[in-house]
């Protein structure tokens, strides 16, 4: 019965993953717009003057400039026209390896969880349960999946570099390959503290958010168990995970795809000094860069998602 949910969860996730993918894809480019490169190492004499531009700069309080503001159909454009439609789906294989290992894992378990914990009677569960299933089978979930992660990101943020810092991946197991020998196997893990944050914030919004919203709509009337309620319910629960993750997944965006030198200092040194420098350099709005996207592929990933596997549990449900 365990295993089922898993097999569940893993079809239906799978499908919402790569049916949504290039608004994925656009939501990670937007997240990265404005973010600073990394100083280039100067010489002595070089980095003397450049502490004098910055002292000068600061003392007269000079702003940056800021870049114009894009729209995700602007950035999906942009992308079609400089890397074609194919660019559209870079990546696309990490998601399928992701989904494959995260969201198989916290569905599965959140399922194992809503079934030992439900009420026997009533086969209810009290919403703070459904929220407790949900940030243990996300957590989970996303230290199981990081590494597939870290290469999702990286090959969908690959065509915003010059060509010559590309790092081309020729897949996910290329990606990981590399990182592996490259940065080392740690580097898979890279940013694994706020995946598994997003993730617990995610999968305890939507998955409880869903349950609950349907119970509700069965139990006021408002409409019998079918699509209509899978619909309503699911793009309600994308709507609330959305909001809730959409600052972690900005930190987490740049910690997973930030170049690390050898020798060189890292552009951050952690989630936390990645939050204070974009707050910083950008502003506090910028922790809700991609929301736009990011709602636009939440909403549909999970209406997708809920949909599909309440699909799928009726074709399972007659063996």
């Amino acid at each position: 019965m365990g295993f089922k949910g898993f097999v569940e969860g893993g079809i239906a996730s799978i499908v919402a993953g790569c049916s949504t993918h290039p608004l994925d894809l656009i939501k990670v480019r937007m997240q990265l717009d404005g973010e600073k490169p990394p100083l280039p190492n100067l010489r002595p004499a070089l980095a003397f003057n450049a502490s004098r531009s910055v002292v000068a700069q600061e003392s007269f309080h000079i702003p940056p400039p800021q870049p114009p503001r894009v729209g995700p159909i602007s950035v999906g454009v942009r992308i079609v026209q400089s890397e074609g439609v194919a660019a559209l789906f870079s990546g696309v294989s990490a998601t399928v390896l992701r989904q494959t290992l995260y969201s198989t894992t916290r569905m599965g378990l959140y399922d194992i969880l809503k079934t030992k914990w439900s009420d026997p009677d009533s086969g209810s569960m009290p919403l703070t349960r459904k929220i407790t299933a949900g940030l243990i089978a996300g957590g989970i979930g996303a230290a199981v999946g990081n590494p597939a992660d870290v290469a999702m990101v990286r090959m969908q943020a690959d065509g915003r570099l010059p060509v010559a810092q590309r790092r081309n991946y020729a897949g996910v197991v290329d990606a990981i390959t590399r990182m592996s020998k490259q940065e080392g196997i740690t580097s898979l893990w890279r940013g694994s503290a706020l995946t598994v944050n997003r993730a617990m914030i995610v999968t305890a919004a939507q998955l409880a958010s869903y349950d609950q919203i349907k119970e509700t709509i069965l139990e006021k009337g408002v409409m019998k168990d079918g699509l209509g309620t899978h619909v309503t319910a699911s793009f309600a629960a994308g709507f609330v995970a959305a909001v809730a993750s959409n600052p972690v997944d900005v930190i987490k965006t740049r910690v997973m795809n930030m170049k690390v030198e050898a020798g060189a200092m890292a552009p951050y040194s952690g989630a936390l000094d990645c939050a204070m420098k974009t707050v910083k350099a950008e502003g506090p709005m910028a922790l809700y860069k991609g929301f736009i996207p990011t709602i636009s592929r939440q909403g549909p990933f999970t209406v997708v998602l809920f949909v599909t596997l309440e699909q799928v549990r009726k074709i399972f449900n007659q063996f």
